[in-house]
C-alpha cells in the first residue's frame, strides 16, 4: 500500500505551547482517515501541517513519498475545505469553483468546463449561475467541496467541515461524503471533536489528546477496545471502572472499560443468568432519550455504572434497586494506564 502522508517524530511548539508533540503517522493513500479530538488537542495543528499553513518544529513529513517541510501550500498536491466554506460573495457559483484554476491561468472555457464537471460530481450541475447567498448550508458546503476537487488533489483535507449544519443535514452530508470519497479513491484526512462522525464515516481514526495520539485504529477498535482510560471516555460513553472493581468482576487488577449498552438489568435483586457477573445498584438519576433511557447507577462500593435500559423496560425511578449483569467477555481491560 502507498503512503499518502507520513508523520515522523513530528513537533509543533508555540512558544511553549506543544501544540503537536513527536507525532507519528502513516495515512495509507485512498482511505478515509479521521483524526478526533477535544479542542487544542493538536488535530487541526496537524492538517495545518499536512497542508502547507504551519510548518514543525521538529521531525519530517512526507507527501506521497516527496518532503513536505518549506514546501508552500500552493505547490503541495492538496486542497482543504474549512468549516466556514471562504466562499467569494460576489462570484457565481461556477467562478467560485474555478477560482483555483484560474489563479493557475486555466483558460475561461477549460475551467469552466471542469468547474461544472465538479459541481455535477456534489449533485449541484445547474447550479453555477447563482450566488452563495442564494444557497443553502448543505449547498454551500457542497460547492466548497467541489472548489477543493476541481483541482484533482491526491488528499483532501476537512477541518471539521459539516460544524455549521443541523443535525438532520449534518447526517445526509456524513453519508454523502462517504460515497463522494469511495467512488473517487481520494485520500480524504477529516478532522472532527465529533466522535458519531468519526466512527461513521472513517476507516480508521486518530485520537488525539494534549499533542499525542493516544490509539489509532479502526473504529470497531477504537470504540470496542480502547487502550486508555481517555480513549474510552472521549469516544462513545463507556464506564470506566476502577482496578477494585475490575478484580472484583473477574477481571486482572487493572482499568476496565464496559459500554452501557452491552449491560443486562433486571429489576429488584435478582440472580444474573448464566456465568454472568451481576452487581446490585441504586438508580441515582433517570434521562429519558425517546427509544432508550439513560440511568446513573451506584454500586454499594460507590462505583457509578452508567447504563443504557431499552425502551421495553419501561420506566424507572431515582431510588430503584436493580440488578446489573454483563458477560465477562464484554469487560475491556486496558492497555495502558492514563
Amino acid at each position: 500500500m502507498t503512503t499518502a502522508v507520513s508523520f515522523q517524530h513530528v513537533s509543533r511548539h508555540f512558544g511553549s505551547v506543544r501544540a503537536v508533540d513527536d507525532v507519528s503517522l502513516d495515512i495509507v493513500e485512498g482511505e478515509f482517515f479521521a483524526m478526533l479530538g477535544p479542542s487544542g488537542s493538536g488535530k487541526t495543528t496537524c492538517l495545518r501541517l499536512i497542508a502547507g499553513f504551519e510548518q514543525p518544529t521538529s521531525g519530517h513529513i512526507e507527501i506521497f513519498g516527496e518532503t513536505a517541510e518549506g514546501v508552500p501550500p500552493y505547490r503541495r498536491n492538496v486542497n482543504t475545505v474549512f468549516q466556514d466554506y471562504a466562499l467569494f460573495p460576489h462570484m457565481t457559483v461556477l467562478e467560485n469553483v474555478g477560482y483555483g484554476l484560474m489563479v493557475k491561468g486555466v483558460d475561461k472555457g477549460t475551467r469552466d468546463r471542469k468547474a461544472e464537471e465538479a459541481l455535477a460530481l456534489v449533485a449541484l450541475g445547474g447550479f453555477g449561475t447563482r450566488r452563495p447567498s442564494q444557497l443553502s448550508g448543505g449547498q454551500r458546503q457542497r460547492v466548497a467541496l467541489a472548489r477543493a476537487l476541481v483541482n484533482q488533489p491526491k488528499v483532501l483535507l476537512l477541518d471539521e467541515p459539516l460544524g455549521a449544519l443541523d443535525l438532520k443535514l449534518r447526517e445526509q452530508m456524513q453519508v454523502e461524503l462517504k460515497t463522494l470519497q469511495r467512488n473517487l479513491g481520494i485520500t480524504f484526512v477529516f478532522v472532527t471533536h465529533d466522535q458519531g462522525e468519526a466512527l461513521s464515516m472513517a476507516d480508521r481514526v486518530a485520537i488525539f489528546n494534549e499533542g499525542k495520539i493516544v490509539q489509532v485504529g479502526t473504529p470497531e477498535d477504537i470504540y470496542e477496545r480502547p487502550q486508555t482510560r481517555f480513549a474510552a471516555d472521549f469516544v462513545g460513553s463507556s464506564n470506566v471502572l476502577s482496578p477494585a472493581f475490575s478484580r472484583a468482576a473477574g477481571g486482572p487488577e487493572r482499568w476496565a472499560s464496559l459500554r452501557p449498552e452491552k449491560i443486562g438489568i433486571l429489576r429488584g435483586r435478582a440472580k444474573s443468568p448464566g456465568k454472568d457477573h451481576h452487581v446490585d445498584v441504586t438508580v441515582k438519576a433517570v434521562h429519558y432519550q425517546g427509544s432508550s433511557t439513560r440511568l446513573n447507577t451506584l454500586t454499594p462500593d460507590g462505583e457509578q455504572i452508567n447504563v443504557t435500559a431499552p425502551s421495553m423496560l419501561g420506566r424507572f425511578s431515582e431510588g430503584e434497586a436493580l440488578t446489573l449483569h454483563w458477560a465477562p467477555s464484554v469487560l475491556h481491560v486496558m492497555e495502558q494506564e492514563p
